[in-house]
């Protein structure tokens, strides 16, 4: 698996359209979201957070794992690792687990980055809990919307809907609150992500209560990790 690991890391940076979306992308929308909440000092900092967290996760880990996972297909890689002895299981966190790495890697310093210009988390622990779970999410969908991917030029099409979406919802929480449509916002994927990263951020609210929101969170793995397993091809379809 570390071998698996150790080859992929290497394609990541010699792929610019990946390092692109993954490092540059990220990064460039999270300093504007941090130069609107310093223009705008009455702007919620846990919702600042929790699109910061999410904007990260999906351009950086979740478009990229699609897009890799139908390259390695494409090019009949996925076949080849599993004619080896290597099971499936261990292919696929080799294959994602660099993203996955830098991915959180990325978080960690954008959230350290967001703490030191204004005011840190009132539970960090939460907030990492928030952020792990929000990545496995975020994996399982990929495996999901790898297996209706053909290629990577697909992948920019198959991504969006889920993309556009997670964000879009993370917005609509962090900004406006549960009070309304409250089991709607929370269902929602990314919906409770949000409201517990607010939650941890701003503090304020008991930690029975906040711990009940990754229940949704982790139901949206155990979906996108069924949808996966029905879905995902190891071969190009004919």
């Amino acid at each position: 698996m570390l071998a698996i690991a150790h080859g992929e890391l290497i394609q990541i940076f010699r792929n610019r359209l990946i390092l692109v979306t993954m490092l540059v992308m990220p990064a460039a929308s999270s300093a504007f979201y941090m130069y609107l909440h310093d223009r705008i000092p009455a702007l919620d900092l846990g919702a600042v957070a929790a699109v910061l967290m999410f904007l990260v996760v999906t351009m950086g880990l979740y478009t990229t794992a699609v897009t890799t996972l139908a390259s390695r297909r494409q090019n009949l890689f996925l076949k080849r690792l599993r004619s080896t002895a290597v099971d499936d299981t261990r292919i696929l966190a080799g294959l994602l687990l660099p993203v996955t790495a830098i991915t959180l890697a990325q978080v960690g310093v954008v959230l350290v980055v967001l703490s030191v210009v204004a005011d840190p988390p009132a539970d960090l622990l939460l907030t990492g809990a928030a952020t792990l779970a929000t990545v496995v999410m975020m994996i399982g969908l990929a495996l999901a919307t790898a297996g209706v991917t053909n290629s990577p030029e697909h992948a920019q099409v198959t991504t969006l809907p889920v993309l556009i979406g997670v964000l879009a919802v993370s917005g609509w929480v962090g900004f406006t609150g549960t009070e309304e449509l409250t089991l709607l916002k929370r269902l929602l994927p990314g919906g409770a992500a949000s409201e517990l990263v607010v939650n941890a951020w701003n503090g304020g609210v008991p930690l029975s209560e906040s711990l009940f929101l990754l229940a949704p969170t982790l139901a949206w793995v155990v979906v996108a990790v069924t949808l996966a397993t029905r879905i995902f091809r190891w071969e190009p379809r004919r």
